[in-house]
């Protein structure tokens, strides 16, 4: 035998050996790491993976999170647009943009930021039974481009926002002591998502550098399972498998596929047999061959009711080798019929929430199920079913753990290609997202909750073309999920081929006229034949939380809240800020609840993508979600609360009306929202009308009947004559489900039909004219009715309904206020029911109406009735006010309150009760004012109007473009 026969005899020897393990073994590469930033990008040509790195770093993890970065500067170089200039040239907010005291209101503030080119370095032990085995460097969720080399020679260079970044290093490595370098690179370059992208954007996680998931050296046969895909089949009770074996040696491969399945999170168990299938892979190849793989009778199958799961083991076996891969999925079928979902040919109505990677403690996804698991099972138990993840895919931990709660996940392209890059036109971003989804389906395609895809959101360009094509790609290479194009707003073109529409436009609540709970959406959806899933629905901003400023413990700060905290406080009202939060939070929740339920009663609506439950922490602080960034509850509404207008099965009412007169009939038809794993089978719909003190006026309930899963079926009417309500009262509609869970219920109000007149010891006026001063001068009382007269504050608009998104990202486009402070304790609504906040009795009263702004009042006055006021500016301000003026008693009402209002029974009754409340000894106001100070209310302009000082959007004032005009 000659010399070299003996090493390739002895080669193989080994190579048998060790390949003959099926178990990888495992290098985890977790702990510290040597590091070094590159700010000139001189790295590669200084050959830096030849030399020691001269700082240390912790991984899995960021360069913010160890601290390592640029201070946070006005010039800042960030990832994201601004869209409100104003924040660096307002004078009051001078403060917030000194050295040390830097107060960015866009997004959270990062301990440290860095944009460019680091080092990180590992010294790793090769064991030597690792000889001849394929060696792969796992790295899961690096951001964003990584080049890897194994002491000096270069392996390759991977740029991935959705999936692990691996390396083959089995040519490079050999047994004993190597250095792995890998240069981190997350500059946006030549692929260009777009700087909003919720994938790299300061909106939300930021633009982070590092690695954050699994970490790892993994040593396993060089004939190896590459890829897995199960496509189940439902039907027919069966799995197509689709295998991918790759051969790295330079020998032929024959050997033998063997697949099983069994359950495993289920109290009932099944399994199946196991299947068997010959296999070749030429040397340097690999071959793909798909496997039958039939279910028994006992086959379970995955829905959000019962997320049954399998595992798949497949075995590749040889004399020479083995090798194994578990993989997770559920038997479901995720299609579409007509206008409908469904779910295992079950119909199924989307309830949704929109992720934005808020993570607010690392500035980076979980990597970990537990993790994914807290935030689905919250999501769960406000009533929803869907998430999607606007413009970035989470990591694989997050589709295991939506698979064990049981929830269709609509991950996204990386990319919101607007505001620079767009689609369609020849740009890197086009191959870009299609590379991304390829990778996305071949990562995360098998999990049972991945039943949706969208390209992205909101794109500029030829999208039309480009996303016909994207869905026509899709819809022939993989049938396990639906397609849209991107998920876009109402005025985006409609993309024709698209499986379902994820789109707005089909939304809101047109409450310039009366609320009322009768209309739906159906002329709205009518034009489109396939589901229609509302895009990014509600938007409906809440007052801060400055509790919250405490819970940011880890690499974030919220400067944005400690600003508009102290900012608040600057403006007198820092001690009603909880209030301010409570009181819009019961808007807030109220806008939520007539939405949804208006989507639920309209025949074939698809579903909804809410913005959101949680807030949104960018885009100038979105504070849009009853759950604040970490989702959590902020304390005026429970799961339990909301989950009663959004739920499976949810009973509603069609009312036309809130506010009524004693005169009037209540009238309702009562209607079903059910989307259940199974109909409601003799199901009793039932109803009360009760009062404050929960004593039952009336009551009632309708035959039994058989529910499918439909939105707005009809159940039956009732009617309840006022006529015996004598006094002005709160009354409560509840609708129940008989012998389940579910209930609904709706305030509404009843004033008695009486002509109102003007007290003779009142002076009514529309004007401070000579007569009211007379009068308060001698001691009298004035009710000045000063609608449509404001001056100082006229630039406030006030609708009914809140702050959309928020005030700074859209230029303080109206509205302006999100919600009322209501003194409700005070004698002055004695008579006129009322909370602490706005209601729905309170619409022709609020809506619309003029504010006064009170800056030159004294610091501790308050309102009897305070509207409140975007955060950006924090006036004080009021819509009724009552005071002391020399001898006299005045109260002020920039509403239209009077005695002759028509089909205003609820501002009738508000005059009414304050009128009364005037003639009380009660009506002692605390406060003493001037008339001058009264009267520049009609006469003077508020001394702070806001300035955009720039009218492009995204701001050209914004650091990125234009540094030098910022002062």
């Amino acid at each position: 035998m000659n010399r070299n026969s003996y090493i390739c005899l002895l080669f193989l020897a080994l190579f048998s050996l060790s390949s003959f393990n099926s178990k990888a073994q495992v290098i985890n590469l977790k702990g510290n790491w040597l590091f070094q930033m590159d700010q000139n990008d001189e790295g590669v040509t200084a050959k830096w993976y030849n030399k020691k790195l001269a700082d240390v770093i912790h991984l899995p993890g960021s360069m913010a999170e160890n601290l390592k970065g640029d201070e946070i500067t006005l010039k800042t170089k960030w990832t994201g647009s601004i869209y409100d200039s104003s924040y660096y040239f307002v004078p009051r907010l001078k403060k917030f943009r000194e050295p040390g005291n830097i107060h960015i209101p866009f997004w959270l503030t990062p301990a440290k930021h860095y944009v460019g080119v680091a080092w990180y370095q590992k010294e790793v032990n090769i064991p030597k039974n690792w000889k001849g085995q394929r060696i792969v460097l796992h790295l899961e969720r690096a951001h964003i481009e990584t080049r890897v080399w194994v002491n000096d020679q270069e392996v390759g260079l991977q740029n991935s926002l959705v999936a692990p970044h691996n390396y083959d290093l089995s040519k490079y490595l050999v047994p004993g002591k190597q250095r792995i370098s890998i240069r981190i690179d997350n500059q946006i370059k030549k692929i260009n998502v777009g700087p909003d992208s919720h994938s790299v954007t300061d909106h939300t996680q930021g633009n982070w550098n590092g690695i954050i998931g699994k970490m790892e050296l993994e040593a396993a046969s060089p004939v190896y399972i590459d890829d897995v895909q199960i496509y189940p089949d439902i039907k027919n009770r069966k799995a197509r498998v689709k295998i991918t074996v790759n051969n790295s040696t330079q020998n032929n491969f024959n050997g033998k596929i063997a697949i099983a399945a069994k359950s495993f999170n289920t109290n009932e168990s099944d399994k199946t047999q196991e299947i068997f299938s010959p296999i070749s892979v030429s040397k340097l190849g690999k071959n793909t061959i798909e496997v039958e793989l039939p279910f028994g009778k006992g086959m379970l199958t995955w829905d959000e009711f019962d997320p049954a799961l399998y595992n798949l083991e497949v075995k590749l076996v040889s004399k020479q080798i083995k090798n194994s891969k578990k993989v997770q999925f559920g038997m479901r079928e995720f299609k579409i019929e007509g206008n409908r979902f469904l779910i295992n040919g079950n119909p199924v109505v989307l309830r949704g929430t929109v992720h934005n990677c808020e993570f607010p403690l690392t500035g980076y996804p979980a990597t970990t199920v537990e993790a994914w698991e807290i935030i689905f099972k919250k999501i769960k138990s406000y009533g929803l079913n869907h998430v999607r993840f606007h413009s970035w895919c989470p990591p694989e931990a997050a589709f295991i753990a939506a698979d064990k709660v049981g929830f269709y996940l609509q991950p996204e392209g990386p990319s919101w290609p607007n505001h620079g890059p767009k689609i369609g036109l020849g740009q890197p971003v086009d191959k870009f997202l299609y590379d991304e989804t390829t990778r996305m389906a071949k990562e995360y395609g098998n999990y049972a909750s991945f039943t949706m895809l969208s390209a992205g959101n909101e794109p500029a360009g030829n999208q039309v073309k480009y996303l016909n094509e994207f869905v026509d790609f899709w819809k022939a290479k993989d049938n396990r999920r639906v397609y849209t194009g991107m998920s876009v707003g109402g005025s985006w073109p409609v993309v024709p081929n698209a499986e379902y529409q994820s789109r707005g436009g089909v939304r809101g609540l047109k409450w310039e006229k009366m609320p009322e709970t009768e209309s739906d959406f159906s002329s709205g959806i009518a034009p489109f034949k396939v589901p229609f899933v509302s895009h990014e629905i509600g938007q409906y901003c809440v007052f801060p939380n400055f509790d919250e400023i405490q819970k940011y413990t880890g690499v974030y700060r919220a400067k944005n809240f400690e600003m508009f905290r102290e900012d608040l406080d600057d403006h007198h009202m820092g001690n009603q800020s909880k209030d301010f939060l409570i009181a819009s939070g019961k808007l807030q929740v109220l806008c939520y609840k007539n939405e949804i339920e208006k989507m639920l009663r309209t025949p074939g609506y698809g579903g909804f993508q809410a913005l959101g439950l949680q807030d949104f922490p960018g885009q100038g602080t979105a504070l849009v979600g009853v759950l604040d960034a970490f989702f959590q509850e902020k304390g005026y509404v429970t799961a339990a609360e909301y989950s009663r207008f959004c739920n499976s099965t949810v009973p509603l009412a069609k009312i036309p009306k809130f506010a009524y007169t004693n005169a009037e009939t209540f009238k309702a038809e009562i209607v079903l929202f059910h989307s259940g794993k199974t109909p409601l089978k003799n199901a009793i719909i039932s109803w009360t009308i009760q009062n404050e003190k929960g004593n039952i006026l009336s009551s009632g309930s309708f035959d039994p009947k058989t529910f499918e899963n439909g939105n707005g079926q009809f159940v039956g009417n009732l009617s309840f004559p006022l006529v015996d309500i004598k006094e002005a009262s709160k009354l409560k509609l509840e609708v129940k489900v008989n012998d389940t869970a579910f209930v609904n219920d709706w305030n509404f109000w009843v004033y008695p039909d009486q002509k109102v007149e003007v007290s003779p010891a009142i002076y009514y006026t529309t004007t401070l004219d000579e007569k009211a001063k007379e009068v308060l001068n001698n001691g009298g009382k004035v009710f000045l009715n000063a609608s449509g007269k404001v001056v100082k504050g006229k630039e406030v608009e006030m609708h009914f309904l809140p702050v959309f998104w928020n005030t700074s990202w859209f230029k303080m486009r109206p509205p302006h206020v999100t919600g009322m402070l209501i003194q409700d304790k005070s004698p002055a609504f004695s008579n006129f029911p009322t909370s602490f906040h706005s209601d729905l009795q309170w619409w022709e009263i609020q809506n619309r109406s003029q504010v006064m702004n009170l800056e030159d009042f004294p610091v501790d006055f308050r309102p009897l009735i305070q509207p409140i006021d975007t955060w950006f500016m924090n006036r004080r301000l009021a819509l009724v006010f009552e005071a002391q003026v020399g001898k006299g008693k005045i109260i002020v009402s920039s509403a239209n309150l009077s005695p002759d209002l028509e089909n205003k029974p609820a501002a009738k009754q508000l005059f009414l009760s304050l009128q009364e409340y005037m003639n009380s000894d009660q009506f002692s106001p605390k406060n003493s004012l001037t008339l001058d100070v009264i009267q520049d209310l009609f006469l003077s302009p508020s001394k702070e109007i806001f300035n955009t000082y720039t009218k492009d959007s995204p701001d050209e004032l914004k650091p990125n473009s234009n540094q030098n005009k910022v002062k």
